[in-house]
């Protein structure tokens, strides 16, 4: 692979990660990619539960991978879904994108890399800039168990 990867690199490193995914319940597989500022590159695939609410969309678990490896912004997501394509992420993870300053989506259409501004899928988006000045931090409450002795 190049210094830095193409739209076509991510979107196979993308793929790779759709077919680790864990997806039995909607048979829906869906890998994605992240290229970091610096030049890294994370993976990630979508991880069902059965309790719907907890399943994990591919582009956070790559987003996981990535802040876990230190770095926090993101230049270029691919996204792949093994069973249909273009496969565009969904809005909460439009937002987690946005939270690390994703510029690029690449999905595959008819076999072909293509690359949307991020700002055209989530206009008007919700980012760490609209917080304005940060809210001060509570001082932390002691836990029921704080000032009891403790057993040698």
């Amino acid at each position: 692979m190049t210094a830095v990867p193409t739209h076509d690199e991510l979107l196979a490193l993308a793929r790779a990660a759709a077919g680790t995914a864990y997806a039995p319940y909607s048979e829906f597989p869906v890998g994605a990619a992240v290229l970091g500022s610096d030049g890294t590159v994370h993976s990630g695939c979508n991880v069902e539960n059965a309790a719907f609410g907890l399943t994990t969309c591919a582009e956070r678990g790559a987003i996981s991978a990535m802040v876990r490896a230190g770095t926090r912004q993101i230049d270029t997501v691919a996204i792949i879904g093994l069973r249909a394509a273009p496969c565009y992420p969904c809005g909460g993870c439009r937002q987690a994108l946005a939270e690390f300053g994703c510029r690029t989506v690449v999905v595959e259409v008819d076999g072909v890399a293509r690359a949307h501004a991020l700002v055209d899928l989530l206009p008007h988006g919700f980012g760490p800039a609209d917080l304005g000045e940060p809210l001060p931090r509570a001082e932390p409450r002691p836990g029921p168990d704080e000032g009891r002795p403790t057993r040698p």
